[in-house]
């Protein structure tokens, strides 16, 4: 398995991605600069999370016409397994990529603590290793997390069974509680018609080995390898 991470000036986490595909796959990860033009032959291709561009204009805009993207998408469309976190899925719904939008938490403020996720569902690349319905625990670190759409494309999320990850308290309700930042229907995740995209606000990157509290992030880095093994 290749895996590709994107580079973008103001990524802060592309090399924690980097660490935890390499511990997970056994094999170097390529860094793929903004600027270039096009992405190396890759099985996975990981948008980042950071600050891309410092987050001027609007988080994600501008990462979204780096040079770079125009290849990711049309690798995307073609069937590439790509993954955005944090500013990564800001920058896929900018790309046009996933649908909706991410704004500012409703709290104002910027939040960065763990989180309680409900896994939704299991037939995508990026959660065949989790159980359906299975509850985790992963970290945040975002101010513009506020996942909005209109009413007909949260029907259609929900209706294709395209949210991935939901905020929940450790009951797996869905709460008002248990949602940080003020995502509609507590969502956390989504991905696309073809199920080979996915946007995700929690960094499973922040935690993939006991020496960061936990685990439970691992089984995305697994379920990629179970994927492309299959």
């Amino acid at each position: 398995m290749q895996a590709s991470v994107i580079v973008f000036p103001g990524s802060n986490c592309d090399r924690d991605v980097k660490v935890a595909l390499e511990a997970v796959i056994g094999r170097p990860v390529r860094m793929v600069w903004h600027g270039d033009s096009q992405m190396p032959a890759s099985d996975l291709i990981v948008v980042p999370g950071g600050f891309s561009y410092g987050d001027y204009l609007r988080c994600g805009a501008m990462a979204a016409h780096s040079p770079i993207m125009r290849d990711v998408v049309g690798k995307a469309k073609a069937g590439t397994p790509v993954i955005g976190i944090c500013n990564g899925f800001q920058i896929l719904t900018e790309a046009g990529l996933l649908p909706g939008v991410l704004m500012r938490n409703a709290s104002l403020k910027y939040i960065c603590r763990d989180v309680t996720l409900k896994v939704e569902q299991t037939d995508t690349p990026f959660t065949r290793a989790y159980r359906k319905g299975e509850i985790v625990t992963i970290p945040i670190g975002h101010a513009e997390g506020n996942y909005f759409a209109d009413q007909a494309t949260l029907e259609r999320l929900e209706g294709e069974g395209r949210v991935v990850f939901r905020y929940v308290d450790a009951l797996g309700n869905a709460t008002a509680e248990a949602n940080p930042n003020g995502a509609q229907h507590n969502i956390a995740g989504i991905c696309d018609e073809k199920r080979r995209v996915l946007g995700m606000m929690p960094h499973p990157e922040r935690l993939f080995e006991p020496m960061q509290g936990g685990t439970d992030g691992r089984k995305l880095f697994e379920s990629l390898i179970e994927k492309m093994a299959a």
